[in-house]
């Protein structure tokens, strides 16, 4: 995501390295690589001309001091001006006082709004515990029906459709259906077209006016740059939308519309898509976003996905079983299952501050993790939960065998193995020399770790108070 973006913001940032006092010539050419960036990221000219004017107005005049470097005034400059570009904070759904909410969603065909009708489904359902209603109103497209309810039956949610209704009278009959079966959300898949027309516009409308929804989410592939920003305006003129949605932010994106779009529109964006799964649907939160692009990483959003997926009580678990030795292969391949809901891997080391610029030219693929679990799951039940026994030579021969891969990787990963439980066991016995943990407990995040690596922060000790009276 914003790979390219990033790799050009973080060579302007080099130009201020040195400084003492930013002045008005000695930012220019930085900033000039700065608007280079944005330009071939696609981002609207009249959008980056006044993020340029921003950006120069506060920096010109800062005086370097203490132990900040130059560099990281001039990131912090980016980062506050593009939070203000995107939209100062993340922008919730609007959710009707009276159920059923209505959620309208529009925009072009091939744009990604069936997928993102289920995703949406899906998130309401899971993480909002509510009980969402899909409706099929696309009765154009080839397939459009069929794929909607197979998404449905993915994403646990009915689907409404009806068979020689019009698209108007399916929303509306939609609603009935869902105040009558108790469902307090409705999400209406419209129709789309390969460009803008008056037909599509004036049958979106229609659905609009009958069944006045609490929000009408603009569904915007985010591949198409400048494109999206004009057909963004263009919907918005008829339909005067809620919210905007990123498709495809996965794919080969230059990011210029995450960027244009909210200060073209007005209009802030909801959702971001960044898969193909149900799963990869992620709220859209503009600091974040921000801190992606200048290669700080997203330790918040990591954090979001290991909560959804790791239980707490099995998080205690895991950990008292690591400190008394007693993990074995079985708990290891309950661990890569997780990691793999979570998203690709290379998609999670960028999330971690300074990953990504420093493993841009490696290679990181996903099979690793499925040869891991291979391996694994050709282990007999008892080798995974006695892994002293895989001393033995043969059985490591048969496991190579039954994985298909080669011994080396098998006794690679063994050894791995081995020296993770005797870096646990060290840890065991510090806990036990020193009286007290070492880390805080799962779902209790000390913020201060974030700053040592990961590590608890050091305890400051604290001054006893001298009694001047008593000299003491």
């Amino acid at each position: 995501m914003f790979e390219t973006l990033q790799q050009k913001i973080e060579q302007a940032i080099r130009k201020v390295r040195g400084l003492d006092t930013i002045t008005e010539s000695n930012i220019e050419e930085a900033l000039r690589e700065v608007r280079r960036a944005l330009l071939e990221a696609d981002v609207h000219f009249t959008v980056v001309k006044q993020f340029i004017e921003d950006v120069k107005k506060e920096a010109i005049g800062l005086k370097v001091r203490g132990k900040v470097r130059p560099e990281q005034f001039f990131i912090k400059l980016i980062y506050d001006e593009m939070v203000k570009l995107m939209g100062a904070e993340h922008a919730q759904l609007q959710l009707a006082p009276i159920p059923p909410t209505v959620i309208l969603i529009a925009g072009l065909q091939g744009s990604g709004k069936t997928t993102f009708a289920a995703k949406l489904a899906q998130y309401l359902r899971k993480e909002k515990k509510l009980l969402p209603l899909l409706v099929a109103a696309d009765i154009y497209r080839p397939a459009a029906i069929e794929q909607l309810q197979l998404l449905g039956q993915q994403a646990e949610t009915p689907v409404f459709y009806q068979e020689g209704l019009s698209p108007v009278a399916l929303a509306e009959e939609g609603v009935r259906f869902a105040r009558k079966q108790g469902r307090n959300v409705v999400i209406i898949d419209t129709a789309g077209r390969l460009s803008i027309d008056e037909a599509m516009m004036q049958e979106v409308a229609a659905i609009k006016e009958a069944v006045s929804p609490q929000e009408i989410l603009f569904v915007c592939d985010a591949m198409i740059g400048q494109d999206a920003v004009n057909t963004a305006k263009a919907f918005n003129e008829r339909l005067d939308f809620t919210g905007v949605v990123l498709t495809k932010l996965d794919g080969d994106t230059r990011g210029g519309a995450a960027l244009s779009v909210k200060a073209v529109v007005r209009k802030p964006i909801k959702f971001v898509s960044v898969g193909e799964s149900l799963d990869a649907l992620e709220l859209f939160h503009p600091d974040r976003i921000a801190s992606r692009i200048l290669g700080m990483g997203d330790v918040l959003t990591l954090v979001e996905k290991a909560q959804r997926e790791i239980d707490e009580e099995e998080a205690r678990r895991l950990e008292e079983k690591l400190l008394k030795d007693e993990f074995t292969f079985e708990d290891l391949r309950k661990q890569l299952r997780i990691i793999k809901r979570m998203g690709p891997l290379r998609d999670l080391i960028t999330l971690i501050p300074g990953m990504s610029s420093m493993l841009r030219d490696v290679q990181i693929e996903d099979s690793a993790l499925k040869r891991v679990e291979a391996i694994i799951n050709s282990m007999t039940r008892q080798e995974r939960q006695k892994p002293e026994l895989l001393q033995n030579a043969s059985r490591r021969r048969r496991i190579a065998r039954g994985s298909g891969t080669t011994l080396e990787e098998v006794n690679q990963l063994i050894q791995q193995y081995q020296e993770m439980r005797k870096l646990m066991r060290q840890i065991s016995k510090n806990q036990k020399r020193f009286g007290k943990r070492l880390a805080p407990p799962p779902g209790q995040m000390d913020p201060a770790a974030l700053m040592h690596g990961g590590a608890p922060a050091p305890r400051m000790k604290k001054k006893k108070k001298r009694n001047k009276l008593r000299g003491f």
